[in-house]
């Protein structure tokens, strides 16, 4: 075990970093829900799902797409920029994808209609199955 002396100073500027940093973390990314017709939009940033079962529509707005559950079935509207998936059981159906497609976990399905992007299958990589494929748009 290593021991390290802090200052009083330190111990002060550690906490007001780290609530900085928790503070960063609360409000960055909030992603808008319309519970009318179920889309949820991020014009100004990146949509962060980490739910399980959802199935919703959402616009892409030339953003990323992360998803982090399982059994989320997601339709991305418009162009994003990439997608990123962890978990299992989780479906994305993308208009459009310019950038990459990574894909982590197993029983992934990543369907995109349109774009040419990097497929990133680190899953594969470790022996389990993913499913990432163009499909006509």
């Amino acid at each position: 075990m290593t021991h390290v002396l802090v200052s009083a100073g330190q111990r002060m500027l550690v906490g007001v970093l780290v609530t900085a940093g928790i503070a960063a973390l609360t409000s960055s990314h909030t992603v808008r829900s319309d519970l009318a017709d179920n889309i949820r939009l991020a014009k100004n940033g990146d949509t962060h799902i980490t739910q399980y079962g959802l199935v919703t529509t959402i616009d892409c707005s030339d953003s990323t797409v992360f998803v982090n559950g399982s059994q989320n079935v997601i339709t991305a509207l418009g162009s994003c920029y990439a997608i990123s998936v962890q978990g299992s059981y989780n479906t994305i159906i993308a208009d459009n994808v310019v950038n990459d497609i990574t894909v982590y976990g197993f029983n992934q399905k990543v369907l995109y209609k349109s774009g040419e992007p990097a497929v990133i299958d680190r899953g594969r990589e470790l022996g389990m199955m993913n499913f990432i494929d163009r499909i006509p748009g």
